[in-house]
């Protein structure tokens, strides 16, 4: 079979099952991951001619990297317990409601300028880890939590994990290349340099698309969330909430442009925080009137997770000071730091140890194969943070096995759906010439391909959405950097224009897929013990991935081509829905009781 427009309805249909099924049928992701894998595995023999013992081995590599995943997932619960019963998170509200009680703006701080912070440090999903968990034990729905901390899942994204989606990502995918190597050297330009060009303009996208994450934050928190549910009550936070997207993003673009991929989202979330907790608390830009959800028992149970903070908060009643309360954090931050940081330390936990790095070569004779690095993982961070915080907090015997019978009852309940997500991921991403008898390429470059024949000239207004892709088939910037960055290239020196800028909004698309990525929604969902409702969480963060992918291809085709007719005309429809929505958003309370607008959710 060589039609392409045919391979790439195949190659979408293990996605658009899963899709359907979570938004469309809010079939919980335990259920509609195994449905998409079976779909996956049956067009990758029938149609890919993948060899069986293929599918086998990606089959369990995406069963080790689920592990990694879980791991991860249980330190982050494990955490969030932990600072619950030692009475440290009582604490800690209190210090948030002293800076301002209004939920807008806390999850602004926490969500936007914290959770970038954390991206920056660690990335790999560990930003929705430890945001929902700490916004939830303030007193957040734990659906809204965890949608808060999908979101900022986008701007830091392309620079986490110390720039690891840019160095890694776009660095390996585009290494080895001839195509690129001539580029660098018309440019004059080493490969490391080439790179950070392309960061720089990867900063300049993600500034412009990101300004209005936050006011996104505060409008969907109290269009979805609120007592009222109106969209028009997180508008009314514009002037703050431009403010903290700003305080974060100058200091990030600088950061890109004058030092590197490296520290742009940990540089500029620290900056954008510091700044921002200083001023908020003088009562600078603050809202007049506060924000707060409705009681509780009016909330709806779709919202609700399973985990019983109100019980672990019962455990201990001790009163300590802010710093004390706040030192997981900062030694989880710490931490981060030290091991993604220090060279001598960071090669000693990736290095090929043993006791260090689990291997997994060659998995049934096929040459695919994987690693564990336990102690490099998030995961280890998290529990060393817990068994340090112990002493600290001076917990005692029944509190710390209390937080670990929670950690480990919340952890077996997304263990389902993310070990069939991932290896769903890895078969589609092994489907490759190498695996198959077909010599057909792998099925997410295959759609990327199918897009681009389709598109020509106006393709940097569609490279976005195939980042976005990658992202939400792998649950990672990086990997989609990887799988489609060379793509990308060659496609932009195909239609005649500059390459890097096509890369680079590829790399924006990437980081705005984030949000809606399947294993990256079970993951931060099972911190707040919020399973089952994955489809739910999907229909409000996949508008951020639309709007990202909107606003990148647009911007990008602008750095390409200037005031083109195409360009025009996209930037025309996207102001055009902006204008719109706002509109909707101002007068829709005004024509819709708060009874029936209750009912319409």
């Amino acid at each position: 079979m060589d039609n392409l427009a045919v391979l790439s309805l195949l190659a979408i249909a293990p996605i658009a099952v899963v899709g359907v099924l979570l938004a469309g049928f809010r079939w919980p992701a335990k259920f509609a991951m195994p449905v998409g894998y079976v779909v996956a595995v049956v067009i990758a023999l029938l149609v890919w001619q993948m060899r069986p013992g293929a599918v086998a081995a990606a089959t369990v590599e995406g069963l080790i990297i689920a592990v990694t995943l879980l791991y991860i997932v249980f330190g982050a619960l494990l955490l969030l317990s932990t600072v619950i019963a030692s009475g440290a998170m009582s604490t800690i509200r209190a210090g948030f409601t002293a800076i301002s009680p209004d939920r807008r703006v806390q999850a602004i701080i926490i969500g936007w300028l914290f959770g970038s912070f954390i991206e920056g440090a660690s990335g790999f999903g560990t930003p929705a880890a430890v945001v929902a968990p700490l916004l939830l034990a303030l007193g957040f729905p734990a659906m809204a939590a965890v949608m808060v901390g999908l979101i900022i899942q986008s701007t830091p994204v392309s620079f986490g994990a110390v720039g690891t989606p840019m160095i890694v990502g776009v660095g390996q995918g585009l290494a080895g290349d001839p195509g690129v190597a001539a580029r660098e050297q018309e440019l004059g330009l080493s490969h490391l340099e080439y790179v950070a060009l392309i960061a720089s303009q990867v900063s300049v996208i993600h500034a412009i698309a990101g300004l209005l994450i936050p006011l996104i934050i505060s409008v969907m928190l109290t269009g979805f969330f609120g007592e009222r549910r109106s969209f028009a009550e997180g508008l009314r936070v514009w002037p703050f909430a431009l403010y903290a997207s700003v305080a974060m993003t100058v200091p990030y673009v600088l950061v890109a442009f004058l030092a590197g991929p490296e520290f742009p989202a940990l540089l500029g979330g620290l900056i954008g925080l510091a700044l921002v907790m200083f001023t908020s608390s003088k009562g600078f830009l603050m809202p007049k009137e506060t924000f707060e959800f409705g009681p509780r028992a009016s909330w709806e149970e779709r919202w609700m997770g399973s985990l019983d903070t109100d019980h672990l908060d019962d455990l201990s009643r001790r009163k300590m000071s802010l710093p004390v309360a706040w030192a997981p954090y900062v030694i989880i931050a710490v931490l981060l730091l030290a091991t993604r940081l220090i060279e001598p330390l960071t090669a000693a936990l990736r290095s090929e140890n043993a006791a260090v790095t689990i291997p997994f070569e060659n998995i049934f004779g096929t040459g695919i194969s994987t690693t564990w690095q336990w102690l490099y993982s998030p995961g280890t961070v998290f529990i060393i943070t817990c068994v340090i915080t112990y002493a600290l907090h001076r917990m005692n015997a029944r509190q710390i096995r209390e937080t670990w019978t929670v950690a480990g009852r919340q952890i077996l309940g997304t263990a389902v759906a993310l070990l069939f997500a991932v290896p769903l991921v890895r078969i589609l991403i092994r489907s490759g010439a190498e695996f198959t008898e077909s010599g057909l390429a792998s099925m997410p470059v295959t759609l990327a391909e199918g897009a681009a024949a389709v598109a020509g000239a106006n393709w940097p207004l569609i490279s976005p959405w195939i980042g976005a892709l990658g992202a939400f088939v792998a649950g990672s910037n990086t990997v989609s950097n990887l799988t489609f960055a060379l793509f990308q290239f060659a496609t932009g020196n195909e239609i005649g224009v500059t390459p890097e800028t096509v890369v680079a909004t590829q790399a924006v698309g990437g980081a705005g897929g984030n949000p809606v990525a399947i294993h990256n929604i079970v993951a931060a969902s099972a911190t707040v013990g919020l399973l089952g409702r994955e489809g739910d969480l999907i229909r409000k963060t996949a508008l951020v991935t639309f709007y990202y992918c909107l606003v990148a291809g647009a911007v990008g085709y602008f750095m390409i081509y200037g005031a083109g007719l195409a360009g025009i005309i996209h930037t025309a429809v996207l102001l055009a829905i902006l204008v719109g929505t706002v509109w909707w958003m101002l007068n829709r309370e005004k024509s819709l009781p708060p009874a029936r607008a209750h009912a319409e959710r």
